[in-house]
Formats: C-alpha cells, structure tokens, sequence
C-alpha cells in the first residue's frame, strides 16, 4: 500500500489536499468499503497516516485530508484565510466525502472523525450518504465541565491566548501550547465561543449556522473516548450527543482505559498514534460492523 497525495476543489472554489490510502492487491473500485477520516481542529491529515495505513491493510480505502486554512490546504497567508468551523462542515466535508466517493466508487463511506471531525457532521451536506460515524474523543468541549487544573488552563487558552493572538498577528496562535497547528481567524474563535457555551455547534444555530442535519441525521454512531481524556469528559460527551436529536436515542458509548491496553495514556489525542495500535481493533470492529 503506498499512500498518493491529490488534492480535490470544494462548492467554495479553494482546494484541499489529501491522502489516499488504497489497499494492497486491489484497484480502486474492487474496494468495498472506505472511511473519510477527519481531522481534529488544526492537526494536519499525516498525524493520522499509521493508523489509515492499518485500514487499508484492512481492505479500507481510505481519504484523509486537511481542513482549509490547515497543512497542504493553505493557500496565501493565514491572517487572510476566511475559513471557519462552520465551512469546515459545511464545505470541507461534504467535498472530501464526494472525493472519497469518486476515488472509491464501489464503497459505502464510513466516517472516523477525530474530536472536530465527528462534531461538524451535523453541518455536512449529503452526511446521510454515510453507513456511520465513529466519534473519536467527541464531545461538546464545555469548559465548565472539565476537571480542574486542567479547566483553568483550558479557560486561559479560550479566553485570552485565542483573542490576543488574532488581534496581535491575525490568527490563532493555538500551536504556543501544542493545540495543533495556528487557526484562521474565524476558527479560532468560534472554537472559543462554542467552548465556552453549551452543545458546541448549537451555540451558533439561528446566527452563522442556518441550516443544519443536528436534528434529522439519523446513523449508527459510537463515541469513543479515553478515561483519561480531560476534554472529552462523560459530561461533554453527553452535551454533545444530545445535539444530535435522532442520532441520541441510539448513540453507542465506549470508554477505554490506558492501562487495560498496556498503555500510560491516551487521552485526547492518543487514539491515532502508532503507540495506541493496541485499542485500533476496538475501532476497525466497530467499522466491520457496519461495512456491509
């Protein structure tokens, strides 16, 4: 298997650049099943590369990508890219489920969506297209539902770093604390504002979003989170879901333990690294289950 970079257009006009993950001994439309795997906010697609490597060996066919104004998706300067959390729903992913489509045109997708990535479905046209959603640390990100010291620093960060930095630079410097790389302006603070309300996304419904799927879409969905996951508290979890009027009622929930999986931490962004290996069969059943 050896991944191919493209890049594909969105209904905006602006280009996304990806990966392709094919598996060994198959063309592209002998593939019968494949996943979309979405990024958190502002980690770029190679941070997931072993773990979409592991699906395609799988027999996945698998499309990650960067999310406008991230890694290879950003065109010209930071400060002067107009993208948002919510285009990031509303265009981005709509445009890498048609390309995955297109590049596995036999296949049923199935979405894997890290922390943002499972969040902005709602907003995602054509999302019914989807056999599910696999939600991996998930949740409405609330701060006031965070453990303390943790909920201090996370409120430093929203609160202050976020906005100076946009006023100072004209961008998120988020990357200062290792929260992926720097934002977009407008993501950067929707990001805060939506932290710091309830239901995440909700916060904007009636303003910057207009249209949604939060109350029709209706998928099998787990969402996986780590014990020792600080953001992805069961509280922010349930917020969340809960956004989701359809999907609710069915929503599957799992919490992994580090150490059942011989492992020190996981966290928020362990589950993709190649250490975690051990909790990815956790992931691929799930997927296996509804690749038919």
């Amino acid at each position: 298997m050896s991944p191919m970079a493209c890049t594909f257009r969105t209904s905006a006009g602006h280009t996304l650049a990806a990966t392709i993950y094919t598996p060994d001994g198959l063309s592209p439309t002998q593939v019968k099943k494949s996943v979309l795997l979405a990024p958190a906010t502002g980690i770029r697609r190679g941070f997931y590369g072993a773990f979409a490597a592991h699906l395609a060996g799988q027999g996945y066919g698998v499309l990650s990508f960067d999310f406008q104004g991230i890694g290879g998706s950003l065109t010209g300067a930071l400060r002067d890219c107009p993208a948002s959390l919510v285009s990031w729903g509303e265009v981005d992913l709509p445009a890498a489920l048609d390309e995955l489509t297109r590049q596995f045109p036999a296949a049923r997708p199935q979405l894997v969506g890290h922390s943002a990535g499972g969040q902005l479905v709602g907003l995602m046209p054509g999302a019914g297209r989807l056999a599910s959603v696999l939600a991996v640390a998930g949740s409405s990100g609330q701060l006031a539902q965070m453990p303390a010291p943790y909920r201090l620093k996370a409120q430093f960060f929203m609160r202050v770093l976020i906005p100076a930095s946009t006023l100072a630079v004209g961008y998120a410097r988020t990357d200062l604390v290792g929260m992926g790389g720097p934002l977009p302006r407008a993501v950067g603070a929707q990001w805060a504002r939506w932290c710091l309300g309830r239901g995440y996304v909700e916060t904007s419904f009636g303003r910057e979003v207009r249209t949604h799927q939060y109350d029709t879409l209706d998928l099998p969905s787990l969402w996986l989170r780590a014990a020792d996951d600080e953001i992805a508290v069961p509280t922010n979890v349930e917020d969340m879901i809960r956004v989701f009027k359809k999907m609710a009622p069915h929503a599957q929930r799992q919490t992994l333990h580090p150490t059942d999986h011989g492992l020190p931490r996981l966290g928020h962004m362990g589950f993709f690294h190649p250490d975690a290996r051990a909790v990815w069969p956790v992931m691929v059943a799930w997927l296996e289950r509804h690749a038919g």
